[in-house]
């Protein structure tokens, strides 16, 4: 981990660098504002580009559900706290991390950049931030490890079809210095996501974020050409063994059984299903909603985040993803009980405007807007943090809110 510069930004000495150094006039600036930032991006890639990283399930309501679901909550801000001396480091499946955040697992970056994974993930590990790397990246999982040197990172899985890949992928994931497997379970195949659709870009079918599956020695040898020679044929048998759709939770246990890296499931969204993950062994939950990709017209993930948090009674820690953009954002969702956040698709649009100093850039603003959001709410650590520190939006109109059936007259929850 580099911790002289996180040290040295993460806090008002950033606000300074940047109202000093009038960065607000240079072409080349990050915007601060993640809704401008996308725009940037937006002008610089091409529609298809644009509409892969933006693009939802359906009418796009599941990912509108994850933004909206954060301005039900409000910040109750205490005062005349020390806050003069803040840390918000954690402890995370036995790494010390700086700040609770990752870089979610996201997928062809290449898309974005043309570094893709390798730039994003240097960025990352620049900041000892860890990186989760997609199982359907540009680059092969040994490059990116090659690019991030010895930064944190985990290994995003999803579920191949055939054991023996599965196997491969994991053994492989180890050898490259990836410390943890994330398998995504709730991409056994893709949803309906219109914008892709109207413009029929899907970049797989072209090998475009096969890398991973086209290095592979057990992928290659079910090829009748190798992928470099055939890359439709290629193509088409990474969409046969993609996923299983027969699993159960009781499968879960063979993957468990597969791997001696913590091993953490990504699509929770019901308590239910957090407490079968655990029955099966697992180390980590990652509430998500796959950033509203895959169902449309569900529930917002910090919706969910609470009763998740609440199955899981502490027995492993629960991550967040989905909606992450501010500061303020992280701040409700420790508070609703997440060890740590995933950020997706602002790390995208960065990556676009910037590639990977762009990356960087969008890290130290986040990170800056992390540490003085905790500290001028009156936190100095992420254990001050809790649920009484809360509104409901309900509770700020009518003087009280509900959690968890009880009415709490002053409108906070405990």
């Amino acid at each position: 981990m580099h911790a002289s510069e996180p040290q040295r930004s993460f806090q008002t000495g950033r606000q300074i660098e940047i109202y000093r150094t009038g960065k607000r006039i240079d072409p080349g600036f990050i915007p601060l504002a993640v809704e401008q930032l996308e725009e940037k991006a937006r002008s610089i890639l091409s529609a298809e580009a644009y509409d892969w990283i933006a693009g939802s399930a359906g009418s796009g309501g599941t990912a509108r559900n994850n933004l909206a679901a954060f301005d039900r909550w409000r910040i109750v801000p205490r005062m005349l706290c020390d806050i003069s001396s803040r840390d918000f480091g954690l402890s995370l499946l036995g790494h010390d991390l700086p700040l609770p955040l990752l870089i979610a697992p996201i997928g062809v970056q290449a898309a974005a950049h043309p570094e893709g994974e390798k730039a994003s993930a240097a960025a990352a590990a620049a900041l000892g931030i860890p990186f989760v790397l997609s199982n359907v990246a540009t680059f092969s999982m040994e490059e990116v490890a090659r690019a991030a040197g010895p930064g944190p990172r985990w290994f995003q899985l999803y579920w191949p079809k055939d054991p023996e890949l599965t196997a491969s992928f994991l053994d492989r994931a180890k050898q490259a210095g990836y410390t943890a497997i994330v398998v995504t379970l709730d991409t056994q195949s893709l949803g309906w996501r219109e914008r892709n659709l109207q413009l029929a870009f899907l970049p797989f079918l072209q090998g475009t974020g096969l890398a991973n599956y086209f290095t592979d020695p057990v992928f290659r040898r079910s090829l009748a050409r190798p992928p470099e020679e055939d890359v439709p044929a290629a193509a088409e048998r990474y969409l046969q063994v993609f996923s299983d759709l027969s699993r159960t939770w009781k499968d879960l246990r063979l993957l468990r059984e597969a791997t001696d890296l913590p091993l953490l499931v990504k699509g929770i969204q019901h308590p239910e299903d957090a407490r079968q993950a655990i029955d099966q062994g697992v180390d980590g939950i990652v509430v998500s909603n796959h950033g509203g990709r895959q169902v449309d017209g569900s529930v917002g993930t910090l919706e969910v985040l609470p009763g998740v948090v609440d199955a899981v009674h502490d027995q492993v820690p629960v991550l967040f993803d989905g909606g992450i953009r501010r500061g303020a954002d992280i701040f409700k969702a420790v508070a609703l009980g997440a060890r740590a956040v995933l950020v997706g698709r602002p790390v995208l649009w960065a990556l676009a405007a910037g590639g990977r100093e762009g990356v960087r850039e969008y890290l130290l603003n986040l990170a800056a807007d992390l540490d003085l959001t905790f500290a001028l709410a009156g936190k100095s650590r992420l254990a001050d943090v809790g649920r009484g520190d809360l509104r409901s939006s309900a509770a700020v109109h009518e003087g009280s809110t509900v959690h968890d059936g009880t009415a709490r007259r002053d409108g906070l929850i405990g």
